[in-house]
């Protein structure tokens, strides 16, 4: 095993080792080895990204056809927002209230019609390799914008870690990992206690013993391996020790009117805590509340109308109004996306099914203007008509308003280079 490959099992595997502490290294670790090696970066920006995990349908939601025939339009009727001309979903009131806030990319555009594949495409900008595993963007951001006010930079809210890892890149850009659901009355963040069966004794007595098992390989470290994972241990138990990173992840310090506002489900509270993290100083925070949920192969409009539309409706137009009155919008960009779109006619199960050939995205925030519509589809929303978007495009856009180059090359362990965005080119005019 080579040295870097060895040293990222320290960041994940050594922590929980010394301190018997469960999970805890599996988040804690690969933070603190980010802000040990003291990669900070003077930005505010941050990004919440809302990913809406197995391919919502466009014409549903932010692409309505109403001209169309009837087995492609389907159902539901368009609805006018709160900016002249723009018009979307009835099943979504409260997001068109505040669609002066946000932007719809009508013209994006993917690469496959399978869903692992599409949301690592969507997650990292690009298709995934047996050779080589890219690093998602929320593990860039961490590397490129570090820590802030002691929040891990890079947080994913979701049950199953889905092609959102740091790749390459290695523990030290991995997310924190917050796997339990934010709307359980037992929520909490395991990561952040000690089990009942551990106190602070025993993590000294344990870090002592490990550091004379250690002494004499210390003899033999040239590069400084060991100095550094003693800092690393530092900074993670300093995490732990921070109410500040406690109080961000307690989302029971909501009032019940601004839980209720959001909505009380996964992905309602799972927007609110986003909005936590980010203002506690949190970088990129991806919010994927359950796989497969907008899947609609069958019984399309009857989910779409009583399960999906209203709790993103709740959760989307909350988070936008919160972040707007808390100062923050300018600061945090946030971006709604699922892997692909639906296929423009109803199948005979009464749903859609998988279509990577256009979809929409949402974008706000962080010097986005709000009140637009970039790009659009044909008729039947099957292709783009102009102004195309592909994956890359949406990455380096993201990178672009973080303060990040989209351009800039990371070497994977073979040596190849590897542009942060693919070859993406950002979105500004006329967006910003």
């Amino acid at each position: 095993m080579g040295q870097t490959n060895r040293w990222n099992l320290w960041g994940r595997r050594e922590f929980v080792r010394v301190g018997s502490l469960g999970s805890l290294g599996l988040g804690l670790g690969e933070f603190a080895a980010l802000k040990a090696e003291g990669r900070v970066r003077d930005t505010n920006k941050a990004c919440i990204f809302i990913v809406l995990d197995g391919g919502p349908s466009q014409l549903e939601t932010f692409d309505m056809k109403p001209e169309a025939p009837s087995d492609v339009r389907g159902t539901f009727k368009p609805i006018p927002t709160n900016v002249p001309g723009m018009e979307i979903c009835e099943h979504l009131p409260r997001t068109a209230r505040q669609a002066d806030k946000f932007c719809i990319l009508r013209s994006v555009y993917g690469k496959t019609a399978v869903h692992f594949p599409g949301v690592y495409y969507l997650a990292t900008g690009y298709m995934p390799l047996q050779s080589m595993e890219f690093p998602s963007m929320g593990a860039v951001v961490a590397r490129e914008l570090g820590t802030r006010n002691g929040i891990p930079p890079y947080i994913l809210s979701a049950p199953v870690d889905h092609a959102m890892g740091a790749g390459f890149l290695g523990s030290a850009a991995s997310p924190f990992w917050v796997r339990s659901d934010p709307n359980s009355p037992q929520f909490r963040v395991d990561d952040l206690e000690l089990p009942t069966d551990t106190n602070w004794s025993d993590v000294s007595d344990r870090t002592w013993l490990m550091r004379q098992l250690d002494a004499r390989f210390r003899e033999r470290d040239v590069k400084g391996q060991f100095a550094a994972r003693d800092k690393f241990f530092q900074e993670a138990e300093s995490i732990i020790r921070a109410p500040t990173v406690k109080q961000a992840f307690d989302i029971s310090k909501e009032t019940g009117a601004v839980r209720d506002r959001y909505g009380r489900t996964p992905l309602g509270q799972g927007c609110l805590l986003a909005r936590r993290l980010v203002e506690g100083g949190a970088r990129f925070v991806t919010v994927n509340a359950s796989r497969a949920i907008w899947d609609t192969h069958a019984d399309n409009f009857n989910r779409l109308s009583k399960v999906l539309l209203p709790e993103f409706d709740a959760a989307y137009a909350a988070l936008l109004e919160d972040l707007a009155q808390r100062g923050l919008l300018d600061s945090t960009l946030v971006v709604v996306a699922g892997e692909f779109g639906r296929t423009p006619k109803i199948n005979k199960d009464g749903g859609r099914d998988h279509w990577p050939r256009v979809f929409s995205t949402l974008i706000a925030g962080a010097g986005i203007r709000g009140g637009q519509v970039y790009g659009s589809s044909d008729a039947t929303a099957s292709d783009p008509k102009d102004n195309p978007v592909k994956m890359e495009d949406l990455a380096a856009t993201i990178f672009d308003r973080l303060g990040i180059d989209a351009t800039k090359e990371y070497h994977a362990p073979n040596g190849r280079p590897v542009r942060l965005a693919n070859n993406g080119v950002p979105i500004r005019s006329p967006l910003v």
